[in-house]
């Protein structure tokens, strides 16, 4: 193939500076000529915005591949992927956006559906694909980078995981996503145990979901709901239960006053301690040592 002169672009807008953590994009102008492509740190998804006639050609396999530059077609490059010799534009220009899903993103759905690990890793090359899909979310991507929105980044970080769930529904090697129903939102009985006791050596201190979590070596995204499909409720309504269960015997016993025992247990003030002990129960904490008290 006949080689032209070395390849040239420009960068015209980035996320860099809108704080999104799953996916970084940019809009590039792409002059005709050669370039080489470096290994990928992540997945890379590029989409044809415009651009004159003319096509790109990239060696793949041993053997070129040619597509033409057409708006909506698509580029992938996995996570660690890399070209074997480059790749050659013959267009004159041609304005490209480049989405890049971090392996967290991967991680997240594997976590969730129980699936292989390394899933970034199963993503094909696409060459001048199409996919009407990936074009959409990435059009509405590129629109929030374009005029950043007050919700822009809860849209970009659900946008990142669609992108890459359909990148392992339509374009990743065949079986390596497949769904082990019987683990979906199950957790095992040493996770569980393991949480319990982190929640009742802790119920004094101040306890998050995604320290939770990281007790039971899973993503807050998969912990929640394998936790609620285990215990029977989300992991913040448990640790209210069991501190008002702690609080419920150390008003029994009489062991301290109540507004001790309401920082003991894990609340902010008296206070709301009396409100969510009355909610829970229908009775005050002194009414409750009143009935119940020893």
């Amino acid at each position: 193939m006949q080689k032209a002169q070395d390849q040239r672009y420009d960068l015209l807008q980035s996320s860099s500076e809108l704080g999104w953590s799953n996916l970084f994009a940019e809009v590039r102008c792409y002059g005709g000529g050669e370039g080489v492509h470096p290994a990928a740190p992540e997945t890379i998804i590029s989409i044809a915005l415009d651009g004159s006639e003319g096509s790109s050609a990239c060696r793949m396999g041993g053997s070129w591949r040619t597509s033409e530059h057409i708006p909506g077609f698509i580029w992938v490059k996995p996570k660690g992927g890399k070209y074997d010799e480059g790749y050659i534009i013959t267009a004159k220009t041609i304005r490209i956006l480049n989405l890049q899903l971090t392996a967290s993103v991967f991680t997240q759905l594997g976590d969730y559906y129980g699936l292989p690990a390394a899933l970034a890793r199963s993503v094909r090359y696409l060459h001048g694909a199409q996919d009407e899909v990936i074009n959409q979310i990435g059009l509405s991507v590129l629109s929030e980078m374009m005029a950043p929105t007050a919700a822009g980044r809860m849209f970009v970080e659900t946008a990142s995981q669609l992108l890459a769930a359909r990148l392992l529904h339509a374009h990743c090697d065949a079986g390596s996503v497949r769904l082990p129903i019987e683990r979906r939102h199950r957790l095992d009985e040493r996770r569980v145990r393991r949480v319990r006791e982190y929640v009742e050596e802790h119920l004094a201190d101040d306890i998050a979901v995604v320290d939770l979590a990281s007790v039971a070596c899973l993503s807050t995204f998969y912990f929640t709901r394998a936790f609620s499909a285990a215990v029977g409720m989300p992991p913040h309504r448990y640790v209210s239960q069991r501190r008002l269960e702690r609080a419920k015997t150390m008003i029994a016993a009489g062991v301290t006053s109540i507004e001790e025992m309401a920082f003991m247990c894990g609340f902010s003030s008296q206070s709301s301690f009396t409100r969510a002990f009355r909610r829970a129960t229908g009775l005050t904490p002194a009414m409750y040592r009143r009935e119940f008290g020893s």
